[in-house]
């Protein structure tokens, strides 16, 4: 039985859609965020040694980082289902932004975050200073990287209905975490495919059913 270590607000809900996609049985084994530093409890370290989320564990195997543990799911339980297309064109795109979804998209969304968190950590005669360098950081670098890319992925859409073609993949559950972190922090009206996509993965029954066993979820 896979047991999901599921910390609220954080990438883990992936994995639970995913496994209602699939129609896996699971558990979940549920983990707070200390409300002050946003950190994973200190009980995720008997899990993995990082002690962050996600992870699961399945028999005598722990998979942890999202994108391992998408490709352990779908290689050993998908049965051919979510996972690559079997097209060369297809199967490109799926390996692309499998690694895109964490490699690229979610950088420059968690500096943003975290330079728009400083200012309000720092002493308070330091506040300006911080906001000021964070703010440099964000409109110079951080946003324009953001927005060009939210331009490959709108592209992208325009191709096929998936992110790997015609139908839904792991490549687009992955996808989900960055372009709902997006949305959140930054907004997907002026990308209207992206943001047609977001409502649809949200309206998907599996989605839903994921999202009342995970609990609450703020990019939703």
């Amino acid at each position: 039985m896979i047991i999901v270590h599921h910390l609220n607000n954080s990438r883990s809900q992936r994995v639970l859609w995913l496994l209602e996609e699939l129609g896996l049985p699971y558990e979940i084994k549920r983990y707070q965020r200390n409300p002050k530093t946003m950190l994973a409890p200190p009980e995720l370290l008997a899990v993995h040694p990082l002690g962050k989320s996600p992870v699961i564990t399945d028999g005598g195997h722990t998979v942890a980082e999202t994108g391992a543990i998408m490709e352990y799911i779908v290689s050993r339980y998908g049965g051919g289902r979510m996972g690559a297309p079997t097209d060369e064109e297809g199967q490109l795109r799926y390996t692309y932004w499998m690694h895109f979804a964490e490699g690229s998209a979610m950088p420059p969304l968690v500096m943003t975050l975290l330079f728009g968190e400083i200012p309000k950590r720092v002493p308070f005669p330091l506040r300006p200073f911080a906001k000021l360098i964070g703010g440099g950081v964000t409109s110079s670098y951080l946003r324009p990287t953001i927005a060009k890319q939210l331009d490959l992925m709108e592209a992208e859409l325009g191709k096929s209905a998936w992110f790997a073609g015609a139908n839904l993949t792991a490549a687009d559950v992955m996808m989900s975490f960055p372009l709902e972190a997006a949305g959140a922090r930054i907004g997907l009206t002026a990308y209207p495919k992206l943001e047609a996509w977001v409502a649809t993965i949200h309206g998907r029954a599996a989605y839903r059913r994921a999202l009342e066993k995970g609990g609450a979820y703020a990019y939703a």
